[in-house]
């Protein structure tokens, strides 16, 4: 065990307790003795309470210039609609890491949804005896970083349609002397965010009265076409009544009636921003680009073009520190951001992994998770957040079961609620190998990034040895660095003390160089092929409306950024049901859309769904307060 003071020793009991109920068991340690062991100092952090805190970026100005620790990403196979378990992956070896073999370690993990918390998916700390605590918090409201998107988002959203409502109402000189009223002297000025409006329109003019009459129309009248609207306002649970609604028919609204519809509050392109930008400096930026709509002249209108984006990154101003937090066995973790993994990339912040490889130095880990399997969170997390971070990870592990094997092998459907079939609980080598050929696709795409390949197969009680040597075999066979069975979720840290091994063994022996899987000043339906072709497919189709944004976007000199494919997660294909690694096949690029601020395209493979729904039988039907104690019980 390590020497560190933080580090808590388990109680393990077998059968594995449900999930809330051994993050009951735990007393978590004050979190400021958590800061102390990574060497932070009390005005390097803001308390929340007793078990949380937000890490100050001021870190990474006392830091500067300090080397980094190895950098690790967690990706999986193809999963099955039951999850493989990369969060509790990601968890498990972090704490073997720093509670087994004495290394300094951070784990970075995205802040999850309270949609799918009291929805079907339940919770995200991972499971078993890996996972974050307090578990209800980081649940939960966490310190408010999505409440705090919430309301950016919907603030834009009112501005919007207000700004639209307003010009239909004002001639342009009446429009003009409410945007730049004159003061008690009869003097106007301009706000310091209309500047950006006016430098994007070139006018270099300082004072509002030297404007001609067509510059007045040019600044004053933003004329969106509110067909071309793209920003829809933002919830974070789930409500299938909101996907299309209609807004303003109020009669003080006068008519102007429009449909659209609400997202779940991950979905915002403002999360996304959260999860690549930089700096405080960085976020205002992309906030102030993010794109709405365009005008009825085809010109992307932006938030700083509605004034907004100064006030957007007020609201955002707290939310941009990571908020530290701990493992079971008293390892520390950074929750930031959680980007959805399919319209966008699915990844926890590049600040939080910044100011960790900072925290753990030479010779130290940072573990973070990518989203849905490596075809599309380590691809993103390769092609779009190292990309804009400039970080360059040395491992990739992928999670593999043996249950999603022999899905992928030909056995029966695997169906959320539904008791698994047979076949998934009696040994089946045959099965297990012939799902291997996902797990290999897997594993070369990784290694063209340039990193170390572990595979991590997270074991269940009813797998047997004779299939997990068949995952291991087929793994070196592969190209593989390493394939290690892991008992993390019934063992915690213990269980992955192999995995720790060899995930240090493959940093300290990368020879590589990241090598990203296109470039950006190709067109984007040469990136959008390339990443086609690393699923397995032979071509892409367009649809009508998918060539048209294309043109559009290029023409509007968006073409230089990268790729952030929306597929379902469930095939390397764009339908779910073919699983393996299906090859030959023409990938359908039905719609392309913009995340301009954040920094990304995203063309859409098949429908994307970006407000879930609850079930029948929703997790909340287990959620409940002991009054007695305070404490959640029920989270899953």
């Amino acid at each position: 065990m390590s020497s560190s003071k933080t580090i808590r020793k388990l109680q393990v009991v077998s059968p594995v307790p449900a999930d809330i109920d051994i993050a009951n068991s735990v007393d978590p340690i004050h979190i400021s003795e958590i800061a102390k062991e990574l060497n932070l100092s009390p005005n390097h952090y803001d308390l929340y309470g007793k078990y949380k805190a937000k890490v100050l970026l001021s870190v990474l100005d006392d830091k500067q210039g300090a080397p980094d620790g190895y950098y690790v990403v967690v990706g999986g196979i193809t999963p099955t609609p039951l999850g493989e378990g990369k969060s509790t992956t990601t968890v498990g070896l972090c704490q073997a890491l720093g509670a087994f073999l004495d290394k300094k370690v951070v784990t970075c993990v995205r802040q999850p949804s309270q949609g799918p918390t009291f929805g079907i998916k339940g919770g995200a700390a991972g499971g078993g005896y890996s996972q974050v605590i307090p578990m209800d918090e980081f649940n939960l409201h966490l310190t408010g970083d999505i409440h705090a998107i919430t309301a950016a988002n919907n603030l834009l959203a009112a501005a919007i349609d207000t700004r639209i409502f307003h010009e239909s109402t004002q001639s342009d000189k009446a429009l003009f002397n409410r945007l730049c009223p004159p003061n008690k002297e009869g003097k106007r000025k301009f706000s310091d965010i209309m500047f950006r409006r006016l430098k994007k329109l070139g006018i270099s003019k300082t004072n509002p009265d030297d404007l001609t009459p067509e510059e007045v129309n040019k600044f004053a009248r933003l004329d969106i076409d509110p067909n071309s609207i793209t920003w829809r306002r933002v919830m974070d649970v789930n409500d299938r009544f909101l996907r299309k609604i209609t807004i303003g028919q109020g009669p003080e609204e006068k008519g102007m009636v429009r449909e659209t519809g609400f997202d779940i509050s991950v979905a915002s392109e403002i999360m996304a921003v959260l999860a690549l930008t930089t700096s405080l400096a960085d976020m205002r930026e992309r906030l102030g680009k993010m794109v709405i709509g365009n005008s009825k002249s085809g010109e992307p209108v932006t938030a700083d073009d509605l004034g907004v984006g100064g006030a957007l990154t007020v609201l955002m101003k707290d939310a941009i520190n990571p908020t530290l937090m701990q493992t079971l066995e008293g390892t520390p973790v950074l929750v930031h951001a959680g980007p959805f993994a399919n319209i966008a990339h699915g990844n926890s912040s590049v600040v939080a992994d910044k100011i960790a490889l900072k925290l753990v130095g030479p010779g130290g880990f940072v573990v973070t998770e990518a989203g849905f399997g490596a075809d599309i969170g380590t691809e993103k997390f390769m092609n779009i957040k190292c990309r804009y971070s400039g970080l360059t990870p040395q491992c990739a592990v992928i999670v593999a079961t043996i249950r999603a094997l022999k899905m992928h092998g030909g056995g029966p459907q695997v169906v959320a609620g539904k008791p698994l079939d047979h076949a998934y609980l009696a040994e089946n080598v045959g099965l297990v190998e012939a799902g291997c050929v996902n797990l290999a696709r897997h594993i070369s795409n990784s290694k063209a990034y340039g990193v170390n390949v572990v595979v991590a197969i997270n074991k269940f009680a009813t797998d047997t040895d004779a299939e997990l040597n068949a995952v291991r075999n087929a793994a070196f066979a592969a190209g593989a660095y390493d394939a290690v069975v892991c008992s993390h979720h019934a063992h915690g840290g213990k269980g992955a003390v192999d995995l720790g091994i060899s995930v240090q063994r493959a940093c300290e022996n990368v020879t590589q160089q990241l090598k990203f899987l296109y470039p950006l000043d190709i067109s984007i339906k040469e990136k959008i092929e390339a990443i086609a072709k690393s699923y397995g497919a032979s071509g892409v189709e367009y649809s009508e409306q998918a060539e048209k944004q294309i043109e559009m976007y290029s023409k509007q000199g968006f073409s230089g950024l990268p790729i952030c494919m929306a597929k379902t997660q469930y095939s390397f294909s764009d339908e779910a049901a073919k699983k393996g690694a299906p090859s030959g096949f023409i990938l359908p690029i039905r719609d392309v859309r913009a995340s301009i601020g954040a920094g990304f395209i995203y063309p859409l493979v098949g429908t994307m769904s970006t407000m879930p729904g609850l079930p029948t039988r929703p997790c909340f039907y287990e959620i409940d307060l002991d009054t007695a104690t305070g404490r959640v019980i029920g989270l899953s």
